[in-house]
């Protein structure tokens, strides 16, 4: 899938813009604070409908406008129809519309993945600092785009969460508590089911990509789930049996704290370089060393769009270079090169930190959040 073409109105800086974005990708050139994460961050949100920068929707409006807009055409390889997504979100009644072509999705969940991109920053690194809640979110985004399933299932396993912390927090009978153990055991043994299979595949890839970027060994990925369960991929069965008896465990905490205490919104996915001895890179990796992680991260997720979709994907490059020592952005810049991606659509201050597809790729230029093509 190509991005062809490119309509901005009032999102961020950006005022308002029709781009025809050329089939390689672009390389948009400009000084700091003048709007090219923005420019990013406005393809990017025709894919998952959010910030790639954790931004809330009415942060997105231009200063002093009501709403925004962003519709891109994308064009499959060959001789496929184009599709056209587009998406608003109006300040007043905070309201969020979505198109495919036109047409409003059932839901807005059925619009998504339509771009199949992947967003390259030095703001990924956050994934490895800071706490769990980061990493969970990275798996949920991977995870809703490319395994059937997974929405659905986080969907109902937060619903069934909510309904079950509203009865703890209001000191209900555990008769009333309880009811909602099953379903929520169900939807949550599915959610940890998708999580234990997808890192489980693409652990290899993972240890591949850090130590090729790191110049040193390879890396792994724990998924420390909740409750604990042993090694492997268990079945669902099994995970929906240690999940209830987790919750009959728990029940005496969890009426003094008001909430539920274990499932997988307490998940927690550990990387540790591996090697003599293993480090986890989070305690005591060094700054490097945790940004290689995330690169190998976002790598691995450009991959799962490539089996899960059969699509090269989009890559989005947030001066990508810009924090990472010589060796570690020579040996990323090989790589990159030479994995299966489609468009590149890159940012750089200068002309001379375009590295990818240096000789390919068109220039932009940017200023005050005006785009020259």
């Amino acid at each position: 899938m190509r991005l062809t073409h490119l309509s901005i109105r009032r999102f961020r800086n950006l005022g308002v813009q029709e781009l025809d974005v050329p089939p390689e990708g672009v390389a948009l050139v400009g000084e700091n604070a003048q709007g090219k994460s923005n420019f990013l961050e406005s393809i990017y949100y025709l894919e998952t409908f959010r910030s790639f920068r954790g931004a809330r929707d009415d942060q997105l409006i231009g200063f002093g406008e009501e709403v925004f807009r962003v519709a891109g055409r994308l064009t499959p390889p060959g001789a496929g129809v184009p599709v056209e997504v587009t998406a608003a979100f109006q300040k007043r009644g905070k309201r969020k519309k979505v198109t495919v072509d036109g047409a409003e999705p059932d839901r807005l969940s059925d619009g998504l993945g339509r771009l199949a991109a992947v967003v390259f920053s030095p703001a990924d690194v956050a994934i490895i600092n800071e706490g769990p809640s980061g990493r969970r979110r990275f798996l949920d985004i991977v995870l809703s785009l490319n395994a059937p399933g997974y929405l659905r299932s986080i969907q109902r396993y937060r619903q069934v969460l909510q309904q079950r912390n509203a009865a703890l927090n209001k000191g209900l009978a555990p008769a009333m508590v309880h009811l909602w153990d099953a379903p929520l055991a169900r939807a949550g043994a599915e959610v940890t089911a998708h999580r234990a299979r997808w890192l489980d595949a693409v652990g290899p890839a993972f240890s591949d990509y850090y130590a090729e970027v790191s110049g040193g060994p390879g890396a792994s990925l724990d998924y420390r789930s909740n409750p604990t369960l042993p090694d492997g991929v268990p079945a669902v069965d099994t995970v929906v049996e240690a999940f209830r008896e987790a919750l009959l465990r728990s029940a005496e905490r969890e009426r003094r704290v008001g909430t539920t205490v274990v499932g997988p919104h307490r998940d927690d996915v550990g990387v540790s370089v591996t090697g003599d001895r293993e480090l986890d890179v989070r305690d005591f990796g060094s700054g490097g060393q945790r940004r290689t992680a995330a690169l190998a991260l976002r790598l691995v997720e450009a991959a799962t769009i490539r089996e899960a979709r059969g699509q090269e994907p989009i890559v989005l490059m947030d001066d990508v270079f810009a924090e990472l020592d010589e060796g570690r952005s020579e040996r990323i810049l090989g790589l990159i090169e030479r994995e299966e991606t489609g468009q590149v659509i890159l940012t750089a201050p200068k002309d001379s930190d375009v590295r990818v597809r240096r000789d390919a790729l068109p220039r932009w230029g940017i200023r005050a959040g005006r785009i020259k093509t």
